[in-house]
């Protein structure tokens, strides 16, 4: 089917009691393999690319990929920028295609924040997309965006962010960070059911991978209705193509190890589906 928006999806995730998953894609292999795990378990699913990872290919190289994966499958696909960095580019990525948009102001100040946000959300709001945001800092690095520390978002900030903003989704931080856990994380869940109570649009959880499924589930049952992976998808991809040249270093055709690896993250995907509550749930 042709791409939808995110608005749909989460609000039935909302009301329905678990949280879409939105997996990171880098390459057409692993938008085949989040589709495929998809179509497997019936399960609507958000397809995410960052700022890096469309500088490496373009908005419009993404969009013409996953449109056209999408058009072949029975499920509900969304393709959203994730972390957006600038108004530019979310203009960027909803003119070529985008159903989906993030801008991430939690590097500025709470009212620079809101007025970047703001901005974004207004336009997308007018083309009938949805906008995500983020207030608070979640931690470690994603693609080039690193936060120095955790700064957990405070509910009544959420509160007044989102009603000055018009989001439609928003990122709250409650101890998670960007790619692999050093340690063990401790998560604020109370934080996360306080926020819950005083914000009513659709909440979304990054930095999950690494976090064990209990945390997720128990995230998921305090309101959290999009879980965002990332970096744990391409750490599957490489060790597949690594295990292809493990077993035959002279291999040159890339659809061999493509294929391995297509297998390895769509096994993740389908893992972490069953844990976010939304396999079955695709109309």
């Amino acid at each position: 089917m042709p791409l939808v928006t995110s608005k749909e999806m989460l609000l039935k995730a909302q009301k329905g009691g678990y949280a879409v998953g939105a997996f990171n894609a880098e390459n057409m292999e692993m938008v085949k393999a989040i589709i495929q795990a998809a179509e497997e378990l019936k399960a609507p699913v958000m397809i995410q690319t960052t700022p890096s990872t469309v500088k490496y290919g373009t908005v419009e190289t993404y969009a013409a990929i996953v449109a056209a994966e999408a058009a072949k499958a029975s499920v509900p696909v969304c393709l959203h920028l994730d972390h957006g960095s600038s108004f530019e580019l979310a203009m960027q990525a909803m003119h070529a295609g985008y159903t989906s948009v993030m801008i991430d102001g939690s590097k500025l100040d709470f009212e620079d924040n809101i007025k970047e946000t703001k901005r974004v959300a207004d336009v997308a709001a007018a083309l009938n997309i949805p906008c995500e945001a983020e207030l608070g800092k979640v931690g470690g690095k994603e693609d080039d965006l690193e936060a120095e520390a955790d700064t957990n978002t405070d509910p009544q900030e959420a509160k007044e962010f989102v009603e000055r903003t018009g989001v439609t989704s928003l990122a709250v931080a409650i101890g998670t960070a960007h790619g692999f856990y050093v340690g063990t994380p401790v998560l604020d869940k109370e934080r996360l059911s306080e926020i819950r109570e005083v914000v009513d649009i659709p909440l979304v959880l990054h930095g999950a991978s690494g976090l064990s499924d209990e945390d997720v589930s128990d995230c998921v049952k305090r309101g959290i209705c999009k879980v965002n992976f990332a970096t744990e998808l391409r750490a599957a991809y490489s060790k597949a193509v690594k295990e292809t040249f493990a077993e035959n270093e002279n291999t040159i055709d890339p659809k061999a190890y493509g294929k391995k690896a297509i297998q390895a993250v769509k096994e993740l995907v389908e893992a972490r589906m069953k844990v976010c509550g939304c396999d079955g749930k695709a109309e």
